[in-house]
This record gives structure tokens, C-alpha cells and sequence, in this order.
């Protein structure tokens, strides 16, 4: 799944008409809410603040897409804008775009072209990522063998997320989904031995 890389804004100006584009990364429909009432509270004497989200479940792979003209004509804000998250393949985001009207009507294909390319600009500006699942491993080694495991797993295809030192060294692993077996026989072969790897649940990472 794609994510954008960042939260942030970007605005242009059409026909004295002022488009603000808000992106967020967001993991439910409330966040997604609560981020639409920021904006509304931060703009409240925009005409519009129009929206699109998409928000995926990685567990299930279901995906809730919803969009919201906010008063435009129908058709002419809220899809749009979810036509250019759908095109990208972007998920966990909410977009909202506020407009304060210049004057100067746009009719129904200049809202569209206006509304897609202010989002697709923040886009471009924000910057996207990857969204992999992976399992979270945890492992322990006695201190005298922990140095050389932990050298090995920094210039490895597997990312170290933490290191923790008590009466045992414990490493903290990211494995991507359908990996687990292949770490494994990786790690025997550094170690000499047969190591206990519990798994601490799914976790996501951000990649380029």
C-alpha cells in the first residue's frame, strides 16, 4: 500500500479563487474527522472545505473510500480528488481542500481541473512511501555472542529496531510478511545454532 511521505499543505489561486489543500496520513475514519474539523475550524469563512479519504485495513486488505462535495456542484470536488488518490493507489490519507471564492464561476470542468491539481500538486510536494507489512521478532543472545549478531543484522536485508541490554542481550527484528522461515535459517547460519525467535505481532514500515 502507498502512503504520502508526510502531512502538510499547498495552496494555488485560480480565477481569484483560493484553493488550500490539507493532507494527512490517518489510520481510521475518526482521525480522518478529526482533521476535518481542524481544517474547518482554521478556515471558517471558507465557502467550501471539500474531502477525500481512503483508508485501508492491512489485516483484511478492505478499503473505505468516501468523498464530500461540501456544497460544490455534485461530482465536481469530492470526487474528483478521490480520483487522484484512487489513480495514485494511496491509502491511510484524508485530503481537504477549503476554496474562499474569488468571484469568477468556474463551471463544472474548471472546479474539477481545480480541485484535482491542487491535490495532485500537494502530492507531489509531500512526497509518497510504501506501506509493508512485516512481523516484529524478538531474540536473545548472551553478551559475548551479541556484538557480532548485532554487526551482522545492521548490513542485513532485515531491520534492527531496537536493542535492549540485561542479563541477556534481546534484538528487536522487523522480518516482512513471509519472511519469517528465510530469517530464521538466516540467523542459524550466523550463529552456529538454533536461536528461540518469538513473534511480537505485525508491524508496519514506511519505505521509499
Amino acid at each position: 500500500m502507498r502512503v504520502i511521505a508526510r502531512d502538510g499543505e499547498h495552496e494555488i489561486e485560480i480565477q481569484r479563487s483560493r484553493f488550500l489543500c490539507t493532507v494527512a496520513r490517518v489510520t481510521s475514519v475518526d482521525e480522518a474527522n478529526a482533521v476535518i474539523a481542524r481544517v474547518r475550524r482554521a478556515g471558517p469563512n471558507a465557502n467550501h472545505h471539500c474531502v477525500a479519504l481512503r483508508i485501508g485495513d492491512p489485516e483484511t486488505g478492505a478499503l473505505t473510500a468516501r468523498s464530500n462535495d461540501d456544497g460544490e456542484p455534485s461530482g465536481t470536488a469530492g470526487v474528483p480528488m478521490l480520483e487522484v488518490l484512487t489513480r495514485r493507489e494511496l491509502t491511510d490519507v484524508v485530503a481537504v481542500v477549503s476554496r474562499w471564492f474569488g468571484g469568477i464561476k468556474l463551471g463544472a470542468g474548471g472546479l474539477v481541473r481545480a480541485y484535482s491539481s491542487v491535490l495532485s500538486e500537494t502530492l507531489d510536494v509531500l512526497g509518497e512511501l510504501r506501506r509493508v507489512r512485516h512481523r516484529e521478532l524478538l531474540l536473545a543472545l548472551p553478551h559475548d555472542r551479541a556484538g557480532r549478531l548485532e554487526n551482522q543484522l545492521r548490513n542485513s536485508p532485515y531491520r534492527l529496531r531496537g536493542v535492549e541490554y540485561g542479563s541477556d542481550v534481546t534484538f528487536t527484528v522487523a522480518v516482512q510478511d513471509g519472511a519469517v522461515e528465510e530469517f530464521e535459517a538466516w540467523l542459524a547460519e550466523q550463529v552456529g545454532d538454533t536461536l528461540d525467535v518469538l513473534d511480537a505481532g505485525p508491524c508496519d514500515l514506511y519505505l521509499p
